[in-house]
Order: structure tokens, then C-alpha cells, then sequence
């Protein structure tokens, strides 16, 4: 006898709000499915063939008696509230509460968005310039980007935005807070924000404007060493930063003495790019790996063959605005030992976000996966600590008055080169502070790159020297 094997669910459901929720969640079969199967069974059952149920797992269906409380309060607020609500408005609030109460980095994304998303991994888009994310209600500043309206009037990471114009933030939605500060270039809106250190709330006024990002700096800080400047990892970042390498060398006219890669207040961004720097400074071993549920969210991602700078010292700056993506770098960097990672604690943003498209105009963008270095670290919550800590600080001269030396006393004895010793001395206090001087991270970063190189170079004429 031929037999029939269905799966038979049953729903008290009564209303579509309720029929879509068991519909579309994980475990239950579609209503067209359970039409087919339904069929099916009577069609067998008319026949006279043996039929067998399955009855659901219990522990696999959604909780009717959570589902019935949601189903109350629809009605009450379809009934009750101080305005009409439409069932679009309110299934839309429901799924942007579902996601927002997960974590602050998953969100319902309508079509304007989507827009926002592509407009910010390709560099260029509207608005102040930071990088937010939501603690305690209000609006955190993770990093703010450099050369943009934000960074230029003064924001800085760390910073909590209580007040955007006259609208207080509590109580807002991170997209909420995010449409407010967006607008037409040349609008200013006024930042009410909170700072660690100050007794009272600080006005500052930003000027919207058209942000692009460009994703690498570069330039000789001394001679022979280099200094690369990562803003955000964007599509292009990989390519930019081999450029940028091949540019420093091709100014000095050598090999570089020295590295240094500035990833302080950067908020991230595309995965790929990261990846892509590590891979260009990795001869070989893994780069970041990510464990989720799921199986699309287990990734690894190994170095090819080929380190563009061998043998060339490295530092990474780091600071607490350093997040994701930028994690990931210093962290890859450090577990292989290719890097001397310096500054102060990262954001700690370890998790991976997932677009997940809804229909043509909608997707919702979920924490499906979180980072791991090399090593088994996990960045989410922690962040990459430096091996060495340097806190910013401000340099002032104990005593920037000329010594008296030996070249100012009457009748001394000639030196060699005395004269060449003058001119570069007088040269030396008529020059400006260089960025390095006014930048006590980078010019300790910029001390510990020349002491490697010297080290280097002594240890490497030694075999010489025991040859003879």
C-alpha cells in the first residue's frame, strides 16, 4: 500500500496579523504550503491509503501566549490611541522594536536607508560626519570623521548627544536621531552633547554639508619613515593603501625605515577592505574569522603569499573611536606579531551585520556573526588593547630657552663642521612644531620606529663585524 508521510500543523490563529507571524517565522510552513499539504492528506484519506501525522514539536512553535498579548495590544491601540494608527504603521513599529531591542547595530531599513548604506561604503554622502551609535537612550559618538563638518567643530569620540536643535534624544530611535541629523548642505544644526570631564552640557553648531571621505592619507613624517592614515575602510581602501605604500617609498627613494598606520577614530566599515590591508602587510596565516548560527556567518579569511613591506617596522595607532573593521587590522596585525599596536583601548565593536532583503525596497540588517583575531580573541565588547598604552597628551617645553654650549665660548677649539652644527641649529628653532611634535601619540610612535631601526641596523652589522 502506498503511503503518504505529511505534516500536519494546526493554528488558533484568527487574525492575519498573528497568520503572518507564524508564517513568515522560522519552523512553520508557508499558508500556501500547509494548503498543499492539507490536500494532500484528504486526497489520501479519500483513497483509502494509510496516512501518517507528525505532529509540531512544541518547543519549535511560536509561544501563543506571547502571541496573544501582542494581538491585545494591536487592538488596544488600533482602538484606544490619541490618533488613528494604520496596520502598515504599526507592523513596521513592531519589526523595528524587534530588531532594535536585540542590539544597537540591527535595523529595519525602509528605501531611503537602503540609499544611506550604498551612499556610506562608497564614500560620499550627506550630512555632519560622525560615526553614532545609541548607550543609555542617547546618542554616543563613536568616531568623528576627519576633514568633515563634525571633526572641524570640535566633536569628539565619546561624546553623548542629549539634545539635536531643540529636540531632546531620549527617547528616539538611532534612525530617528540619524534623519534629524542628515539635511540640506549648508544648514546648521546645533549639537547639545555631554563630555567626559566637563560639569555642564556643551553647545557646539555643525553646518551640514556633503561628506566625502577620503579613506587614505599619506605623507613622509621624517625621513625615511612613512605615515598612512586610514579615515574608514570603504571599497577602494585595499587598492588606496597599496598606492599609498608605493607612493612613500617612491619619495624616499628606498625601502622605508619605519611605518606608521593611524587607525585612531576610525568606525570601520567594509570587511573586505580590512581585510585586504592585513593581506597586503601578511606573508601568510589567518585574518579574521566570524562564528555564528548559521552557516553563511562561519567565515575565514587567510593572507596570500607576499608581504609588500618585509622587514619594515610597523606601529598602529589605536584609540578608543578605533572600531570593527579597524579592529580587525590592528588586531590581525598584533596576534602575527607584524605590528607594535600603541594608544589607548579600542570601541570594542566586534559583531557582523547582515543585509537580509525583504522585497525590492526593504531589508532588514541583523548582527548574524561575530569577529575573531587570528589568535581566538574575541573583539565584541572588548576591543584590541595595545601593547604599548599612550594616553594624548599635551606637550609643553620645560624650557625652550638656547643652551650655552661649548661653540659660544671665546677662543674655543675648532670642530669639525662647526659651521654646518650652527646653521642647523638655528634652523632647528626658527622650524614650527611638525605634526609629530604636536602629536604626543604619533611622535611616541615616531621614537619607538627609530629605536627598532636602530636596533635592526646594529644587530644586522653584527654577523659582519664577527666575520673579520
Amino acid at each position: 500500500m502506498k503511503r503518504a508521510r505529511s505534516t500536519l500543523k494546526t493554528s488558533p490563529l484568527r487574525t492575519m496579523i498573528l497568520a503572518t507571524c507564524c508564517f513568515t517565522a522560522p519552523g512553520l510552513a508557508l499558508a500556501q504550503d500547509q494548503d498543499a499539504q492539507t490536500q494532500q492528506i484528504l486526497d489520501s484519506i479519500q483513497s483509502g491509503e494509510r496516512v501518517e501525522l507528525k505532529l509540531p514539536d512544541p518547543e519549535e512553535q511560536l509561544p501563543l501566549e506571547d502571541l496573544r498579548k501582542f494581538t491585545e495590544v494591536f487592538s488596544r491601540i488600533k482602538d484606544a490611541y490619541v490618533e488613528d494608527v494604520s496596520d502598515t504603521q504599526l507592523l513596521e513599529s513592531a519589526i523595528k522594536g524587534m530588531l532594535s531591542d536585540l542590539d544597537p547595530h540591527s535595523t529595519y531599513l525602509a528605501p531611503k536607508d537602503y540609499e544611506e548604506l550604498e551612499e556610506s561604503t562608497s564614500g560620499e554622502f550627506g550630512g555632519l560626519g560622525i560615526e553614532v551609535g545609541m548607550e543609555n537612550g542617547f546618542v554616543k559618538v563613536i568616531s568623528p570623521i576627519d576633514d568633515t563638518p563634525a571633526q572641524k567643530a570640535g566633536v569628539q569620540a565619546g561624546d553623548l548627544i542629549i539634545k539635536l536643535d531643540e529636540k531632546p534624544v531620549k527617547g528616539m530611535s538611532l534612525e530617528e536621531a540619524v534623519n534629524l541629523m542628515r539635511g540640506k548642505p549648508g544648514t546648521v544644526l546645533t549639537l547639545t552633547i555631554m563630555r567626559e570631564g566637563e560639569s555642564a552640557p556643551i553647545e557646539i553648531d555643525v553646518t551640514r554639508d556633503v561628506i566625502k571621505v577620503t579613506s587614505v592619507k599619506s605623507r613622509m613624517i621624517d625621513n625615511g619613515y612613512g605615515y598612512v592614515r586610514v579615515t574608514q575602510f570603504q571599497a577602494e581602501t585595499g587598492r588606496q593603501f597599496l598606492k599609498a605604500l608605493s607612493d612613500l617609498e617612491d619619495e624616499h627613494g628606498n625601502d622605508l625605515d619605519g611605518l606608521i598606520i593611524d587607525l585612531r577614530n576610525n568606525p570601520g566599515g567594509v570587511l573586505q577592505a580590512a581585510v585586504e590591508t592585513a593581506d597586503a602587510l601578511l606573508d601568510e596565516g589567518l585574518i579574521v574569522y566570524t562564528e555564528g548560527r548559521i552557516q553563511s556567518s562561519r567565515l575565514r579569511f587567510s593572507a596570500k603569499p607576499g608581504d609588500v613591506m618585509a622587514g619594515t617596522p610597523i606601529v598602529v595607532l589605536i584609540n578608543g573611536g578605533s572600531a570593527s573593521a579597524s579592529e580587525i587590522l590592528a588586531g590581525a596585525l598584533q596576534d602575527h606579531e607584524r605590528a607594535v599596536v600603541m594608544g589607548t583601548q579600542s570601541f570594542g565593536k566586534g559583531s557582523v551585520q547582515t543585509v537580509i532583503p525583504l522585497d525590492e525596497t526593504h531589508a532588514i540588517k541583523m548582527t548574524t556573526a561575530r569577529y575573531f583575531t587570528p589568535d581566538g580573541r574575541s573583539i565584541q565588547a572588548t576591543g584590541i588593547k595595545p601593547d604599548i598604552e599612550v594616553r594624548p597628551a599635551e606637550l609643553k617645553e620645560l624650557d625652550s630657552r638656547p643652551f650655552f654650549t661649548e661653540a659660544d665660548l671665546s677662543g674655543h677649539l675648532e670642530g669639525e663642521n662647526e659651521e654646518e652644527a650652527r646653521k642647523a641649529r638655528e634652523q632647528a628653532a626658527e622650524a614650527q612644531a611638525s605634526a609629530a611634535d604636536r602629536d604626543y601619540q604619533l611622535r611616541s610612535a615616531l621614537n619607538l620606529l627609530k629605536g627598532l631601526h636602530i636596533l635592526n641596523r646594529k644587530n644586522n652589522s653584527k654577523p659582519q663585524e664577527n666575520a673579520q
